[in-house]
């Protein structure tokens, strides 16, 4: 009797090892994150990534999600390349994670979309600000897309606003990537918001995304003398433009966008270089609100380093995932899914927002302002 008790026994034992197990308490929560840690857009995913895993430090720390549950972050590295990132996008489903935090960049974000929507994984974008990314060509939402950043238009206008009226500009010259959706979409708002407000364009030039050389251009602009250079483009770029602009004697002000927001900017620019030059953003580290100076030290004390507008972003988009799952009250993407939807006034390190129809953030912009690679002073700026 006691064999066979112990036949029975084991035979119990294999049939719950061969059962689909049920979610344990202490299981954890798997949210992937899809990012460019290499490539053009390595700078910007990296930084993402280091603010999403401190906000997993931080959840973690109080408790985890539903009831105690850790967050565990699957992590890959789409070399800031479409198919790749598209790919990616299949791994993460069949990973069967809650959500997909990322990609960085616009075009990555774009090849993703379509497979994540199709599987029913929800995606928080942190900086893709491209326009009408959230919606489909025939107009519709995608329903299970959104982002925590405004968008290129957005910034376009907050940038005019503040040349016309905080920097009383009425004569300006735009340079403008001519080979960059990002830089060609963004100087387009600008141009029509500025003259909408009585503001005059002088020219509008055109460089290429990788050129070194800005000395004819900056020829032209010496000869024009605008009140205000504006440059909507990436940091690698805008660091040279800026160095060569003050090292011939421009001293210009100029005013970019949130490709901006980048060390490599001030190494390439250098910080002698830095003044009178400002830009579109969604954060600023001189905010006096407490959460957003507890999330600057935090990060400096993990990283040793200060954090950037992309890792605060990452934060917030960590967070408003993580927040839509414990309303949820489950890991369910379709529940997850809903909640993110209804999200009202989130509180995070880059301003209070909800999520309107288009699955976007209602949030103000901030134009920062650099003197001697420095963040100097910040003004948020209001666009209807």
């Amino acid at each position: 009797m006691k064999c066979m008790k112990n036949i029975f026994t084991l035979l119990g034992i294999c049939l719950c090892l061969c059962l689909p197990m049920s979610v344990s308490a202490n299981e954890t929560i798997k949210v992937g994150a899809n990012f460019e840690l290499s490539g053009p857009g390595g700078n910007y995913g990296q930084d993402m990534v280091d603010g999403i895993n401190l906000a997993i430090d931080h959840l973690n720390q109080k408790g985890g999600l539903l009831d105690h549950r850790s967050v565990d972050l699957v992590t890959f590295d789409n070399r800031s390349d479409t198919t790749e990132s598209a790919s990616l996008a299949q791994r993460m489903i069949k990973e069967k994670v809650v959500g997909v935090l990322g990609p960085a960049m616009t075009g990555t974000s774009l090849a993703t979309v379509p497979i994540l929507s199709n599987g029913k994984v929800p995606l928080v974008l942190p900086a893709a600000t491209g326009a009408g990314l959230t919606l489909k060509e025939n107009g519709e939402v995608w329903e299970y897309l959104y982002r925590v950043c405004f968008e290129d238009p957005f910034q376009g206008r907050a940038g005019a606003r503040f040349a016309y009226q905080h920097l009383k500009a009425k004569k300006v010259m735009v340079v403008t990537d001519a080979i960059s959706d990002y830089s060609q979409g963004i100087s387009d708002n600008f141009m029509k918001e500025y003259k909408g407000l009585g503001g005059d364009i002088l020219s509008q030039a055109f460089f290429a995304s990788g050129d070194r050389d800005f000395t004819a251009l900056l020829t032209s602009i010496y000869t024009l003398k605008p009140d205000l250079i504006y440059l909507p483009c990436y940091y690698t770029e805008a660091g040279l433009f800026i160095k060569q602009a003050r090292e011939m004697g421009i001293d210009t002000p100029i005013l970019g966008s949130d490709g901006f927001a980048s060390d490599v900017l001030l190494d390439l620019a250098g910080d002698q270089n830095t003044h009178d030059v400002y830009y579109t953003d969604h954060f600023s580290p001189l905010s006096d609100n407490p959460k957003v100076q507890s999330f600057l030290s935090d990060f400096q004390a993990k990283y040793h380093r200060e954090a950037s507008t992309f890792s605060a972003l990452g934060y917030d988009a960590a967070n408003l995932l993580f927040d839509a799952i414990e309303r949820a009250q489950s890991t369910d993407t379709d529940k997850v899914n809903q909640a993110l939807a209804s999200t009202k006034d989130f509180e995070g390190v880059t301003g209070s927002f909800s999520i309107d129809a288009n699955h976007n953030p209602i949030k103000s912009a901030v134009v920062v302002k650099l003197d001697q690679g420095k963040v100097d002073s910040a003004v948020e700026v209001q666009v209807k």
